[in-house]
């Protein structure tokens, strides 16, 4: 979900007849908030202040953009009676520091679409974390048609219980940086919705099987409600 500057990733993009087209719907700064996954590792958790209000200020200039940006992925009928994007509060207990676990082989996968056209990507790593007392994985994938901005794109797809009743049904998405360190802050509070949840011209990666989680993450963004 991100357009087409060269600096920009593109996670979904707006279909032809003909396949992909190159655009993808990330407005820069604001559609894609780089963002950090709520999971934890026991023996190195190190939980740090949550910047609620921060996450207040990029919700507010991104309903901004959804409604006057060209680049937004509202259909244009929608525009005029938008209003602002429904998201859960803040919920300091889904921040975490955890440790990204770098697979030494990363295979190669590919990744089904809401339309059917597959994306091509790497199997890069995992989070091991608990929520609500129960463990669970994620899988950290990185998109080979993605152009890399510099940093190390992660990619983390997932769908958790609440898909389909109160977010969208075929789940959200979490972008991060890869660091050195490799501890990282991740924010289920960042989770957004792909582009095909506001406009069906759009393609879009569909969290794999292995990216569900039992668990119900009640943060982030909830689903869009016309």
């Amino acid at each position: 979900m991100r357009e087409s500057k060269p600096a920009r990733r593109r996670r979904s993009q707006k279909k032809k007849r003909t396949g992909f087209c190159p655009r993808s719907v990330l407005f820069p700064g604001l559609f894609v908030l780089l963002s950090f996954l709520s999971c934890s590792v026991p023996e190195t958790e190190h939980r740090t202040v949550a910047p609620e209000n921060s996450i207040q200020q990029e919700r507010s200039q991104k309903d901004s953009a959804f409604k006057s940006n060209p680049d937004s992925p509202l259909l244009p009928e929608d525009k005029p009676r938008f209003q602002r994007l429904d998201y859960y509060s803040y919920n300091p207990d889904l921040r975490f520091s955890v440790r990204l676990n770098r697979y030494k082989s990363p295979e190669h996968v590919r990744l089904g679409t809401n339309t059917g056209e597959i994306r091509s990507g790497l199997r890069y790593g995992y989070f091991d974390f608990q929520v609500q007392g129960k463990d669970c994985r994620l899988q950290v994938y990185r998109l080979e048609d993605v152009p890399d901005s510099g940093g190390g794109d992660l990619f983390i797809p997932f769908r958790d219980s609440t898909a389909g009743i109160e977010t969208y049904s075929s789940g959200r998405y979490i972008d991060l940086k890869e660091n050195t360190s490799g501890i990282h802050d991740l924010d289920f509070n960042r989770a957004y919705n792909p582009s095909c949840a506001y406009n069906s011209e759009f393609s879009c990666p569909v969290p794999p099987a292995e990216n569900t989680l039992t668990v119900a993450i009640r943060a982030g963004e909830k689903k869009y409600s016309h």
